[in-house]
């Protein structure tokens, strides 16, 4: 009773691999100062499920209801999430890079099962973490479908490459030939109907549709792209701004820079490879529709001297920040959105922002409105013209 009266919250952090779950279970007092009370191991599996809800019942004091919080390992995770969520406990999922910041900060410098599942247990008494609320389950088959047909892709063109290379070699064997062409067919069948089962699924959901509708208005943008992205990201769910997007799909940009040295800066590419492989083909598409912001931008760095698949590498990064937008916003595609919503005297603004005290350049305002062609979408003017 003692105990209950100086208790102010309990959480429960859990590591999740592809076997196992590391789990802490920490409380913190009203002097928020957080005790680890107990820790154990379970499987990740149905019985490991069943075994720790047995665990965290008679580990949970009564009045204090405790949440639980998961990183978002792969795909490792989603089971046992949906087993918590159906049994009405409070569950969170947060994004690896954000736990990774947070375990930063906290000065935490070795990495194992047991240490991350503390850094959680404890990130869930310190912050405010949004309740995990799974949208649908048709965003699962949705996934199984979109990368069962990127496996298929490859395969067929591993098979019209072994092809190509028999017809060049010494000798031919017809039986081989015969062999590689069944297979051929087989996939092909294969594509066409997974593309079919991933139209239909999209076109049958009620709430998906007319979202769904609204994003390809953006020419060189079809369904099977918006199938991945929503596919891999649950619906855009798990993502508070385009920052944490662009990270989670390996955009985002990694710095090598230290005193007076300067290195080479890249892509990170840690990320989800299935949403890079899903923005390549549409970002050829984008450019060769001269889609206003995104044609432009490829342009634009073409003529600072970067390469076409440097461009191209940036198109994806913005053209995936814009899909994300409209889906968050429910809006189609304009072309003309910020000559729209820019003022005169907005624009007055933007001119002025582009002079900095001294220089002696004079930029026209025709240059300027003639910019606005080229805005990334989406972004505030402030922002915009600072990249330019």
């Amino acid at each position: 009773m003692e105990e209950c009266t100086r208790l102010s919250s309990q959480n429960v952090g859990v590591d999740v691999s592809k076997d196992t779950l590391d789990v802490v279970f920490s409380t913190m007092d009203l002097k928020r100062q957080v005790k680890v009370k107990a820790s154990r191991k379970f499987s990740n599996k149905l019985h490991g499920f069943k075994d720790f809800i047995k665990w965290i019942d008679d580990k949970s004091i009564e009045g204090f209801e405790p949440t639980i919080l998961l990183e978002a390992t792969g795909v490792y995770y989603e089971q046992f999430a949906w087993f918590l969520y159906e049994r009405k406990y409070a569950v969170s999922v947060i994004l690896p890079t954000k736990a990774k910041r947070y375990f930063q900060a906290i000065g935490n410098k070795s990495k194992n099962d047991k240490i991350d599942a503390t850094g959680l247990s404890r990130m869930g008494l310190e912050q405010r973490i949004p309740l995990w609320q799974p949208l649908s389950k048709d965003f699962y088959r949705l996934r199984l479908l979109t990368r069962q047909l990127e496996d298929f892709n490859e395969q067929r063109t591993v098979i019209l490459n072994q092809l190509h290379a028999l017809s060049h070699s010494a000798y031919s064997v017809k039986e081989v030939e015969k062999n590689f062409k069944k297979l051929l067919k087989e996939l092909d069948k294969g594509i066409v109907s997974i593309n079919k089962s991933i139209e239909k699924l999209l076109m049958e959901d009620a709430k998906l549709r007319p979202k769904v509708e609204k994003i390809i208005t953006i020419p060189g943008v079809g369904v099977r792209t918006i199938a991945v992205l929503l596919a891999e990201t649950n619906g855009f769910e798990t993502f508070e701004n385009q920052g944490q997007l662009v990270s989670y799909s390996g955009y985002d940009i990694v710095h090598n820079q230290s005193g007076k040295y300067s290195g080479k800066t890249k892509m990170s590419k840690k990320g989800n490879a299935h949403i890079r492989r899903a923005m390549h083909l549409p970002a050829f598409g984008v450019v060769r529709c001269q889609v206003a912001p995104l044609a432009a931008l490829y342009k634009r760095l073409i003529e600072r001297g970067k390469t076409k698949m440097q461009a191209y590498v940036a198109v994806q990064r913005k053209l995936l920040i814009l899909i994300w937008a409209l889906w968050k916003k429910d809006q189609a595609y304009d072309p003309t959105y910020h000559i729209k919503n820019i003022s005169d005297n907005e624009e007055s603004k933007l001119l002025f922002s582009l002079v900095s005290k001294g220089d002696t350049k004079k930029i026209a305002l025709e240059r300027t409105r003639a910019t606005l062609d080229e805005l990334p979408y989406n972004e505030s003017p402030e922002v915009l013209f600072s990249l330019l």
